[in-house]
């Protein structure tokens, strides 16, 4: 933390992950609200993501030509005024659903590359030390994870008090602050300077397809982000249905899982010095996975709030060996190309996982939409140690080669 990046990245990523955290809950609220269709919020939902899915692997050529702090500048000045858009054009009676649709893929537009050059400045500060990175990333991880804690829950006392569309303006107002700290305080970032292997855009693709752990371990977040993209849909809609309509209870679910995620993200940093990475996410997946299944049976909210936050707790341990393994294995040229298309394969699961709660909602409720989040994580569960298993019984990592 004596860095002075870091601590920047870290105050910047607090403020911006704060307002994006109280859109979390707001969002969706503003959209069941006003339309009250938990299918229609679903799409919303999905679209939001959808471009990583899209965009995610033409993202890391963007990243190499801009460098990763212009990369991030440019996604925070954009991203304020169009989160702006959805009150004002609400406000002014202009804000159809096409609209509202096209404003958050825009806005989807900039999650992946922004998040890959947050992540690839870190390494820059550290080496390539995939432990002392994964450990770095617990520390990011457990001060950006705080405004998971407050955001929802003030995000749900600020929705019933000045609607949800008011909180979304909050939100434009935090990108803005990342700009400012961003261009201010953040040096790195640089360009990576390609060779003749990893020029072109599927330089990403052509490397996992090569290293025998990265590879196999990317066809599991589909599955993995699949499920876990689901909870975004399932909690404001479990409030909304199984609990009165109260947004402050999705705002306490969201936040449970921000306590619990704080603190493992801080356990982990510790574990860190006497687990190795692999053997640690792949223990902390098993047991993030589990509590889930209990919010299919129809359970008291305190009690979804303390299931969220033994996943919260271990969510963390596994965040932060993939981002240290992401960070550090792939040669820095194409780092930025393997990273977005690893985000791509997430991208895939994300919105497919938000689309379908609102259909399975329909025909078997809440308690058959937390059945299908946790049966969707424990089955990526089990096809990421299998493939933890054949990468770590593979070998190193082939070289990237032309094509």
């Amino acid at each position: 933390m004596r860095s002075r990046t870091l601590l920047a990245l870290v105050v910047a990523e607090v403020v911006s992950t704060t307002g994006s955290a109280m859109t979390f809950v707001a969002l969706p609220w503003f959209v069941l609200s006003t339309t009250g269709s938990a299918s229609r919020m679903s799409v919303v939902l999905a679209v939001e993501i959808a471009p990583m899915a899209l965009l995610g692997i033409p993202s890391g050529s963007v990243i190499g030509r801009l460098g990763a702090r212009r990369t991030m500048l440019l996604s925070d000045l954009l991203r304020a005024p169009l989160i702006a858009l959805v009150p004002l054009l609400h406000w002014t009676g202009h804000l159809s659903f096409p609209a509202l649709l096209v404003i958050v893929f825009l806005i989807g537009t900039f999650t992946a590359p922004y998040i890959t050059s947050q992540r690839m400045i870190i390494p820059e500060l550290f080496g390539d030390d995939e432990a002392l990175v994964s450990k770095a990333s617990a520390l990011f991880s457990a001060a950006t994870q705080l405004p998971i804690v407050i955001g929802p829950a003030f995000a749900g006392l600020l929705i019933g008090w000045l609607h949800a569309p008011a909180v979304l303006v909050v939100d434009a107002a935090t990108f803005l602050f990342a700009f400012v700290c961003v261009g201010l305080l953040v040096k790195g970032g640089r360009r990576a300077a390609p060779d003749e292997a990893t020029r072109g855009v599927f330089a990403g693709i052509r490397y996992l397809a090569r290293d025998r752990l990265l590879g196999p371990m990317t066809l599991t977040f589909i599955i993995l982000d699949g499920a876990a993209g689901a909870i975004a849909v399932a909690v404001p809609l479990l409030a909304f249905t199984r609990y009165d309509g109260e947004p402050a209870v999705a705002g306490w679910i969201f936040t449970s899982f921000g306590v619990g995620a704080v603190i493992g993200s801080l356990t982990a940093m510790k574990l860190l010095d006497r687990v190795q990475p692999l053997k640690l996410a792949s223990a902390a997946l098993v047991l993030a996975t589990l509590p889930l299944w209990a919010i299919a049976a129809d359970i008291s909210w305190p009690l979804v709030c303390a299931a969220v936050a033994v996943c919260g707790f271990f969510v963390p341990m596994v965040n932060a060996p993939v981002m240290g393994i992401l960070s550090t294995r792939p040669p820095l040229a194409v780092r930025a190309k393997v990273m977005t298309a690893v985000m791509t394969a997430s991208g895939l699961g994300s919105p497919l996982g938000r689309l379908v709660v609102g259909p399975t909602f329909h025909a078997w409720g809440n308690a058959g939409v937390w059945m299908v989040v946790a049966g969707g994580l424990s089955l990526g569960t089990v096809l990421w140690l299998a493939a933890v298993a054949r990468g770590s019984a593979g070998g190193a990592v082939v070289p990237v080669a032309q094509s």
